[in-house]
């Protein structure tokens, strides 16, 4: 049984080459950047601007995985993929 409050991520396959998706633009912030999907009307806070610069670079590499390596520090590379499966749940990437 989960804590309360928690989610449970969709599986993520960070060995897929992904991008952002045609339908979001993204405009950066001082915090990092805001993220509107104009077929979801969803909003999506990218609270760092690391995590901006990895999600344009993504579709630079073969895979989330050669993204993040290449450009993420070890320590803090697993709550980078944690940070892209969010934006794959909400449509903000999308599998090229």
């Amino acid at each position: 049984m989960q804590p309360q409050g928690s989610q449970t991520l969709p599986h993520f396959d960070a060995s897929l080459n992904w991008k952002l998706s045609p339908d979001v633009a993204i405009r950066p912030e001082q915090f990092g950047a805001l993220a509107y999907h104009y077929g979801n009307r969803r909003l999506v806070f990218l609270k760092s601007k690391d995590l901006v610069q990895l999600v344009h670079d993504l579709a630079d590499f073969d895979s989330a995985d050669a993204a993040i390596a290449a450009t993420i520090a070890p320590p803090q590379q697993q709550s980078y993929v944690a940070a892209l499966a969010r934006l794959a749940q909400s449509e903000v990437l999308v599998v090229s």
